[in-house]
């Protein structure tokens, strides 16, 4: 099976790469009639913003193609801000107006928006480098071989919602069954909207066990919500049409016999107006590109008419009259004023459009008899009468006279609809539930492909070959201090929590009655002085300390022993303070001292360092090697929930008898720079602010500001330990004007770095740091645990 799939993808790979030229010449033709589609092209190659950019996995990434997908996006999106409120969630889109419909209704509620890239490995890869999702959700029908195969290599959850095939598009699909079998079998679950698209999947697949029917998403729509523009409105208060006839997505035929949609309409709206004075239609084509012919049928028909992008607050339409609705996304907001809605598509052989956001709106809806890319929902309310149909393109003036004439008619129809559009809904729900179990079960890594082998792995080989030199000198050398050592460590460069973690362990073990100090190397210290070693009542420069050996010394109340040879600092220590117990900060590869407890601290947003070791990852040591050695373990960061019961699977496998606990931040206080002034964590809530931060896992301090509800109108990030220069400082200030923000914010560590001229840089604006803490799910009993283990080694 897997050489199959190996086969036949390496063919669709080499077809593609022979119809590259073919692409290029495609997309220069887009751009030279629609001059809109240059913008933001690189995206389709994989080239996102940097703002975008994550550095942990603890993103969701939607796909929708076009305005219907959009449509149905928004809802999903609303309930997975309500599962996970501090998850990252991007949406990608296919088309022009996707795109400007995405970013009028989905920016306030997604972290990032962007273009599908092509369906070339290198683009896909970039794209799943830059925003590192953990989930990928694709809407519909987008079968993209590359996208879905790299997906799965990292190790995401990929799954398939609403899932439909039109019935135009399916014999194409059979013809290529060779190849869709295979990258179908690649999805964790595929949620069809129904049972005939489900008949239709499975006709393409070898295994159907990820294969369910989840509904329809647009049934959980709420077609009510969004009330139309305001400039509608005052144009129907001035009108006061007696009757509103709304034509809705209409279509150009697909065959040779079949009608022209808009045509049919106007000719339609031509006989009507003799019976009703009264009557304002809104036509609404379904492209964009029809916009212009259909206000020129009008003015060739002699037909008043007003184009809705050229409405103003005092514009003024003869009745009968025409308002052309020539834009994307207000459609539905119209619906409501309708008395009558006709759903194009339905006429000719286009295969309709979806009539619930009508029936949600309990409107009285005509479709044709053309409905076959929604079966089931026409089906159902046909059963249900729910909709009146039209025989034929000209029997439509008729029907739509009868029900104009017929206010009981058009009252009931518009009940049905509406009762039949409530039942039918829930698939939201299901479709929740699904990427939730994704959510917290997958543990992806980065992408990687033949050259990051091919120039990092014999380096990868080398720093595997020093380590395990090193352990084998150093181990037998190592050396015990007299008093127990607790290890705070991690088996990833970069920062995962430790001294967050470092500060919860001293307060509550020092509540236990033991009398600590810590021992840490005091990374990025300018001195040349081996070990220094200062109490409570001490103030070294952070230039002595480094800036975390900083945070130590100012917050946990204890001595610190800072120093590269930590059994020489701690016999140091010991001559001058009288202590029971040290904590050793980012110590577990430290082989020349004894432990006598090692707690691992696992980042839940980069948990196993893309389990390969540095330079290809940022494992310092072999993972199974690391993790069986461990005594217990805590999880750090997990306020997302992402892949926390999938890290804590690996954690069980690898080492089943060591305990895992889990924790969140805890953002205590605002710190004014300048005043020291202690602030409420919420005193910047919906406060626009830039955010800057050197950290090694900079979302972190991300989504600790999500949580917290500031608008972060920039973000900065810098290299890890980064000792801040003027001129960044100064551009730091430039940035907060030229963004409307109130405030800069940053992280303790980072103010521990600014300088001590640093307020001659940030003059124009206040600056905030975040003092943090840590909360310990079942935190006694961790603590219980550790405190026996350290007594029965005193």
């Amino acid at each position: 099976m897997h050489w199959r799939r190996r086969i036949i993808f390496f063919l669709y790979r080499i077809l593609t790469w022979l119809a590259f030229p073919i692409l290029l010449l495609y997309l220069i033709r887009r751009i030279l009639r629609q001059r809109d589609y240059a913008r933001n092209l690189i995206e389709r190659f994989g080239f996102l913003p940097s703002e975008l950019k994550q550095t942990g996995h603890s993103a969701i990434w939607l796909h929708a193609v076009s305005v219907g997908e959009i449509a149905a996006a928004a809802g999903l999106i609303d309930a997975l801000r309500k599962r996970f409120p501090l998850a990252t969630v991007f949406v990608s889109v296919s088309t022009l107006a996707g795109r400007r419909l995405a970013e009028q209704k989905l920016n306030p509620i997604v972290d990032g928006i962007f273009y599908l890239p092509v369906d070339y490995c290198f683009a896909v890869r970039r794209v799943l480098r830059h925003i590192k999702p953990v989930v990928v959700v694709i809407l519909e029908t987008e079968i993209w071989p590359n996208l879905y195969h790299e997906v799965k290599k990292t190790g995401a959850g990929l799954l398939t919602v609403n899932g439909r095939i039109s019935p135009r598009a399916f014999p194409r699909y059979l013809k290529g069954r060779w190849l869709f079998r295979e990258v179908l079998a690649l999805p964790d679950a595929i949620l069809a909207q129904d049972s005939v698209s489900y008949t239709r999947f499975a006709a393409l697949m070898d295994d159907t066990d990820a294969l369910s029917v989840g509904g329809n998403l647009k049934y959980d729509q709420d077609g009510t919500g969004k009330p139309p523009p305001s400039a509608i409105t005052s144009l129907m208060e001035r009108l006061r049409p007696t009757q509103v006839w709304v034509a809705a997505s209409t279509m150009p035929p697909e065959r040779d016999d079949d009608p022209d949609e808009d045509d049919e309409v106007i000719s339609a709206f031509r006989r009507l107006a003799q019976r009703f004075p009264q009557l304002l239609l809104i036509l609404a084509p379904r492209r964009p590109e029809r916009f212009g012919r259909a206000a020129a049928l009008l003015g060739e028909a002699g037909m008043p008419y007003l184009r809705r992008t050229e409405l103003e607050e005092e514009s003024s339409l003869e009745l009968p009259g025409v308002l052309l609705l020539d834009t994307i996304g207000e459609l539905a907001s119209v619906f409501p004023l309708a008395d009558v809605v006709f759903m194009g598509g339905s006429l000719n052989h286009r295969g309709g459009h979806n009539i619930l956001e009508p029936a949600q709106a309990g409107r009285a809806i005509v479709i044709g008899k053309h409905m076959e890319n929604f079966p089931e929902i026409a089906a159902d309310f046909r059963e249900a009468e729910a909709v009146a149909e039209v025989p034929a393109a000209h029997a439509l003036a008729g029907v739509i006279e009868r029900l104009l004439d017929d206010p009981s008619e058009r009252e009931s129809l518009g009940s049905k609809a509406r009762q039949r559009a409530l039942t039918g809904r829930g698939a939201t729900a299901r479709c929740i539930e699904t990427v939730a179990g994704l959510y917290e079960d997958c543990v992806p890594r980065g992408p990687r492909s033949w050259w990051h082998y091919a120039t990092l792995w014999p380096l990868t080989r080398l720093w595997a070959a020093g380590a395990a030199w090193k352990r084998q000198y150093e181990l037998p050398r190592a050396q015990q201090l007299p008093i127990p050592v607790l290890c705070v460590g991690n088996i990833t460069t970069g920062g995962a929590g430790k001294t967050p973690a470092v500060l919860w362990f001293v307060e509550k073990l020092r509540a236990e009655g033991f009398a600590p100090a810590i021992l840490t190397r005091g990374y990025g210290r300018l001195s040349r002085e081996p070990l220094l070693v200062a109490g409570p009542e001490d103030h070294p420069p952070r230039e002595l300390t480094g800036d975390e050996a900083q945070i130590l010394l100012q917050r946990s109340g204890v001595p610190v022993g800072i120093g590269a040879q930590r059994y020489q600092t701690g016999k140091a220590l010991l001559e001058r303070y009288p202590v029971d117990l040290f904590v050793l900060d980012d110590g577990f590869q430290h082989w020349r001292l004894v432990r006598d407890c090692n707690l691992v601290v696992i980042d839940a947003l980069l948990p196993f360092g893309e389990r390969d070791l540095l330079p290809l990852g940022r494992l310092r040591e072999p993972l199974e090697e690391g993790l069986t050695r461990a005594d217990a373990f805590l999880l750090t960061r997990t306020e997302s929930g992402a892949r926390l019961r999938g890290i804590e699977a690996i954690l069980r496998k690898l080492n089943p008898v060591a305990p895992i606990f889990r924790s969140r931040v805890n953002a205590e206080c605002w710190v004014d720079a300048r005043t020291g002034e202690m602030l409420p964590a919420d005193h910047l809530q919906d406060t626009p602010v830039v955010a800057f931060c050197g950290l090694a896992n900079p979302n972190s301090f991300a989504q600790t500001l999500r949580g917290l509800q500031i608008p972060v109108r920039a973000r900065v990030s810098f290299p890890d330990h980064n000792l801040y220069r003027p001129h960044e400082l100064r551009r730091l200030d430039e940035l907060t004007a030229a963004n409307d923000a109130t405030a800069l914010v940053c992280t303790e560590k980072d103010f521990q770095n600014l300088g001590s001229d640093w307020e001659l840089s940030l003059a124009k604006h206040p600056v905030y740091w975040l003092r943090i803490g840590m909360e310990v799910e079942h935190g006694e009993q961790l603590v219980e645990w550790l405190a026996q283990r350290l007594r029965v080694t005193e």
